[in-house]
């Protein structure tokens, strides 16, 4: 059991909004305020009843409602023809299976007939008081929250009067925040109760009794409690300190974990955000129902923790369903980049369809920077840091000592993965431009971009290169390869410019290159912070020209 597909009206970011989901790993990603959080906190919303970690009833505010529906209701009440006040729905669609057989229905926005929940907070005006309120003319600044209320429906409209009956739940583990909430019952402070059997919650409970009945017959608490009762004149009752109990599960609400000794909530985020995780992933009573979500699991976390939480959720891919976000490549090149939805203003989204190996290779190898690709607007693709150094410094020589990614283009290193970046450029049509040495090897290169070449060009994918073979037909050419961009930045300028630029004093033009091949960061980095500008190869230029288009 899983959620197939969530819609949203008028809730914060969304005016409408809707998202399929696969019921094993989502990876949400998106710049900040696209609505990633936001999807995750009306889902839980709808499974729970909790935002913030407080109940909803706490928490209604107007800062939940869409800023244009507020907007739109309050002009129409200043021009004397008052809208509705404006509704927040939220529905979940489940997938077909028995435990959500009684929700199915066609009670919901559009008429589908499918499996699911609605929550709908609306104005409720039974008693006719905001009715009154209109007609009195009284200025209207706000929506009336007092007057709105929470209700849960199935799709068969049947209605909750609280979320207990929902058969789905969902456990949100946020590293955000100071302490965690969870709509499936695993708060960290009911562990114990959670892997105990009736008997032995009647244990524990008694152990609770006796630990109160001992804590009264203390010496010292009676002393004091006696004291009171001789001098303090505030009730004609007995007035006595002591410890609560009264129900029968008041022992949960005194208990608290300790992880070596110290409170849960005293430890730090990061290993809060990894027991919170393992417990949402192991939990026995709903290891088929429940919904994980995960938001930004990156934060407080060193690589191998952050690792250790990764291998943790992917050994659960296949029981349960995993909503995450991130801004972590990380996170989603591990849990798989085939799995990832971009989410863009305006509550678009795309997502990515790796033919290749499904992100095989960002699983194995997930240090790339893929998401940097992802969010960018345009990117230049380089080989290494010399590539990208001497692309930044074009760049700000060419257009107003300003730097790429302040006109937001990325320049990226990517290795020797270029094809598997432009695979991912390719899906979400990402205006790029590679710029790669041809190696002295032209039909070599051709054959390996074959695919963004010639007739299979792409408008918004360039292979920039230098088309022509400089290595000399006579000569010692064993000692330097001709063909790369150190030899090509001599061609630009000459011996002279570049042992200034260098600090250098090379004699010979080959002196100067075998220097460069052996120094390529060092020479890289002098270029770019050197005060005087040099020309730069027509394929680097034509590059940057091409990603500013």
């Amino acid at each position: 059991m899983a959620i197939q597909k969530v819609k949203i009206w008028n809730y914060k970011i969304f005016e409408y909004f809707c998202i399929d989901l696969d019921s094993g790993v989502n990876i949400i990603v998106g710049d900040n305020e696209v609505g990633k959080s936001t999807v995750i906190e009306a889902i839980h919303l709808v499974l729970t009843g909790i935002i913030n970690g407080k109940p909803l009833y706490t928490e209604m505010t107007q800062y939940l409602f869409n800023n244009s529906a507020v907007n739109r209701y309050l002009d129409s009440v200043a021009r004397s023809d008052p809208e509705e006040p404006p509704e927040i729905r939220i529905e979940v669609f489940f997938n077909e299976s028995d435990e959500v057989a009684f929700f199915k229905g066609k009670i919901n926005k559009d008429g589908e007939d499918a499996y699911g929940i609605t929550l709908v907070i609306a104005l409720n005006d039974e008693n006719g008081e905001y009715a009154e309120l209109i007609k009195s003319g009284t200025e209207v600044k706000s929506i009336p929250i007092e007057y709105y209320e929470a209700k849960w429906s199935s799709f068969a409209d049947k209605i909750f009067l609280s979320t207990r009956s929902i058969p789905i739940k969902s456990a949100l583990v946020d590293s955000s925040l100071a302490r965690y909430q969870n709509g499936s019952d695993i708060y960290v402070s009911r562990i114990v109760r959670q892997r105990l059997e009736k008997p032995e919650i009647v244990g524990v409970s008694q152990a609770h009794r006796r630990m109160r009945e001992s804590f009264m017959n203390d010496p010292a608490i009676s002393a004091l409690n006696q004291k009171i009762k001789e001098e303090v004149n505030i009730s004609d009752k007995k007035v006595e300190l002591s410890v609560e109990l009264l129900t029968k599960n008041a022992w949960e609400n005194s208990l608290v974990t300790y992880i070596d000794e110290v409170p849960f909530h005293y430890i730090g985020k990061g290993e809060q955000s990894i027991i919170k995780t393992k417990l949402a992933l192991t939990d026995k009573k709903a290891i088929k129902a429940s919904v994980v979500l995960m938001e930004e699991p990156e934060n407080h976390l060193t690589y191998p923790r952050l690792n250790q939480l990764i291998e943790n959720v992917s050994e659960h891919l296949e029981s349960r369903q995993i909503i995450i976000t991130t801004h972590s490549s990380f996170v989603a090149n591990k849990l798989g980049i085939d799995r990832l939805v971009l989410l863009s203003s305006g509550g678009e989204k795309t997502k990515i369809s790796l033919l290749s190996d499904k992100g095989q290779f960002f699983k194995k190898l997930p240090g790339y920077d893929t998401l940097r690709l992802v969010l960018c607007q345009k990117a230049i693709l380089v080989e290494g840091p010399s590539d990208e150094l001497i692309v930044q410094r074009a760049y700000r020589d060419l257009y107003g000592d300003k730097l790429p990614i302040e006109d937001g283009i990325d320049v990226i290193s990517v290795g020797t993965s270029f094809l598997r970046f432009l695979e991912i450029a390719d899906n979400l049509k990402k205006y790029v431009t590679v710029v790669t040495d041809n190696d002295g090897n032209i039909d070599a290169l051709k054959e390996k971009y074959k695919d963004y070449l010639g007739d299979n060009s792409k408008d918004y994918i360039m292979i920039s290169y230098d088309p022509t073979d400089q290595t000399p037909h006579s000569g010692q050419i064993d000692k330097y390869n001709y063909n790369t961009l150190e030899n090509l930045l001599l061609g630009a300028n000459n011996l002279s410019t570049l042992n200034n630029v260098l600090g250098k004093s090379f004699s010979t033009d080959d002196e100067l290159r075998i220097h460069m091949k052996a120094n390529k960061t060092e020479c890289a980095l002098s270029i770019f912070e050197s005060d005087t500008k040099i020309d730069y190869p027509s394929y680097i230029t034509e590059a940057i020209t091409h990603v500013r288009q």
